[in-house]
């Protein structure tokens, strides 16, 4: 039995859904470069091999994209509240 839902339909922006995708894209790219590094470690490689090379970036990744992704998850779940606020008090 489906019930029919009050609440008007609100419609999802093109900015909501590249919120969404970058913030996605964002914290899958941060875990395999954490898991990268667990790799790396677990297969022996030293201190001073993760300072050169491509290995800063990598380690570069999960320090800043999963806070960056935290934010942009907030930031889009504060405009569907107030978009979905804004949407009920119209009705």
């Amino acid at each position: 039995m489906s019930t029919q839902n009050s609440e008007p339909e609100v419609p999802i922006r093109r900015l909501d859904r590249i919120l969404a995708f970058t913030a996605l894209g964002i914290a899958a790219a941060s875990v395999v470069c954490f898991f990268a590094i667990i790799i790396g470690t677990a297969l022996g490689m030293d201190q001073a091999a993760f300072g050169e090379g491509i290995w800063p970036v990598v380690a570069a990744i999960p320090y800043w994209g999963l806070p960056v992704a935290f934010l942009m998850i907030i930031t889009l779940l504060t405009m569907s509240f107030i978009r979905k606020g804004r949407a009920s008090s119209r009705s």
